[in-house]
């Protein structure tokens, strides 16, 4: 009678990490101030045609949704993840219905109805969250295991090659935040830094020669697999030694002896991709199963980073010149002068900023997309370093707090799904805030909460209150009891 008594006590909300829904709560509203700013015209009557009027009613909507989310049992997202995920995934298909899929700044990633307008990646990525915390919380699941790594990978490329053929390619590079979360679940930190390392050089890959980066991939992996072995460092070193004194044996007999037209970066090709297969072979005797999947990395490594220019050319026009204005190899008038717009705005804040309505540039339209993706300038511009340190904090707060609601779950579930959310929004908040600084290519990435959009608002909110639900689980609160 006690248990029973017990458990019609718990009310419907207990065990809701009420500290995180304040941070939501806060965000959003900083969201629709600035929204409101960038957006308001004086003398103009209040109505939904305005844009800060449309946020405000998806903020609503977003609101009685992460109610509902509250109010479902929490079993639901496990059993139907898969089902969510499949569903998530034909929604994002839907882009490419004639009539039903509509284009925006080049990219075919939206569905319009009525006027209204809705990006359904947003919602895949509460999908795609949910299956691979399933896959990945499933009995005897290891991420040092190949084939179990293999499904996950296969589950992320189908929404990135969704985006790609979509021209979204923003939308695509998000779910390789997850990378975050791997790590956090026990994968090789030595084969997590060679992975990041490659994003730069896939950067750096329309600045550098094929040869300077196949050498740049052999010592990042060498000094990779060094870690992984640990005492065996002298494998490494003999390694990389042979390697080049092979490589050089072979340049100068094709070139010299046999006057062949091979250059110094052909012998080092042939030679890597002929020693993969001794590397193999070690491995197998040594028993490191790592150096199996960091061999497979590498070579794929080495298939696609020469290949960037054939990337590069499938490119739109626009992509193509945002990426060559980043690297300074092009002097596109638009973008340079958008980038630079961002950059005064936020640095004429000042310490305590201009003040509300009092942002000439954004209000006056001198910053392109200022309710948008480029939003924060007019955080920047009207509450100055003071409302961007609060700005910055608050998301920092969210996201440690995500990180702390996946530590304290009692299963895999749980846990690697807060940490998915984490990943997301911390990958979201680094690319949006570094591509108005100019810090990082401009991209279609909003920023969380903030910017103006009903489908990004209403995907992180889907996000957010899912990890809070699954937080508020009896199960944890029973337990949480029993210590205290």
């Amino acid at each position: 009678m006690t248990d029973i008594r017990r458990s019609n006590e718990i009310s419907l909300f207990q065990g809701v990490d009420w500290g995180t829904v304040l941070l939501y709560v806060a965000i959003t509203i900083v969201g629709f101030l600035a929204v409101f700013s960038a957006s308001y015209v004086e003398d103009k009557p209040i109505s939904l045609d305005l844009d800060y009027a449309k946020h405000l009613m998806w903020m609503g909507i977003a609101y009685i949704l992460a109610l509902v989310i509250l109010l479902l049992d929490r079993s639901v997202w496990h059993k139907f993840a898969y089902i969510f995920c499949a569903l998530s995934i034909l929604f994002v298909l839907t882009t490419f219905i004639p009539g039903l899929g509509k284009t925006v700044n080049g990219a075919r990633a939206w569905i319009g109805v009525g006027g209204m307008t809705f990006q359904p990646m947003e919602i895949a990525k509460v999908g795609v969250s949910l299956a691979v915390a399933r896959i990945m919380s499933e009995y005897g699941f290891s991420v040092q295991r190949f084939g179990d790594m293999a499904r996950v990978g296969i589950l992320l490329c189908i929404p990135v090659g969704i985006a790609v053929l979509q021209n979204d390619t923003g939308s695509g590079l998000v779910f390789f935040s997850l990378l975050f979360m791997f790590y956090r679940e026990g994968l090789d930190n030595w084969i997590c830094v060679p992975m990041i390392f490659l994003a730069s050089l896939l950067i750096l890959s329309f600045l550098l020669t094929p040869g300077v980066l196949l050498v740049a991939l052999i010592f990042i992996f060498t000094f990779s697999a060094g870690m992984i072995m640990r005492d065996r460092w002298k494998v490494c070193v003999k390694y990389v030694a042979v390697l080049l004194f092979v490589s050089t044996l072979l340049f100068l007999l094709m070139s010299v002896v046999l006057n062949k037209d091979w250059n110094f970066y052909q012998c080092l090709l042939y030679t890597t991709g002929f020693s993969m297969v001794g590397v193999v072979i070690y491995a197998y005797r040594a028993n490191i199963r790592k150096l199996y999947f960091l061999v497979l990395i590498f070579l794929a490594s080495v298939i696609c980073l020469p290949t960037s220019d054939m990337v590069f050319n499938h490119l739109k026009e626009h992509q193509q010149n945002r990426i060559r204005t980043f690297l300074g190899l092009s002097t596109d008038n638009d973008l340079l002068y958008n980038v630079s717009q961002s950059k005064i705005a936020i640095g004429s804040g000042g310490l305590f900023g201009k003040g509300f309505l009092e942002g000439a540039m954004t209000r006056y339209r001198q910053v392109p997309e200022r309710h948008t993706d480029f939003i924060f300038c007019a955080i920047g511009e009207e509450f100055g370093f003071v409302g961007v340190v609060v700005l910055f904090t608050l998301f920092c707060s969210l996201i440690l707090r995500l990180m702390r609601m996946g530590d304290r779950q009692l299963e895999g579930f749980g846990r690697i799904y807060c940490y998915c959310v984490a990943s997301i929004i911390f990958f979201h908040c680094l690319i949006n805030l570094g591509m108005t600084m100019g810090v990082v290519p401009v991209m279609g990435i909003p920023l969380p909460l903030v910017s103006y959009g009903g489908s990004s608002m209403i995907g992180f909110t889907v996000l957010i209150f899912v990890a809070i639900a699954l937080d508020a689980s009896p199960i944890k609160r029973q337990t949480s009891l029993r210590k205290w």
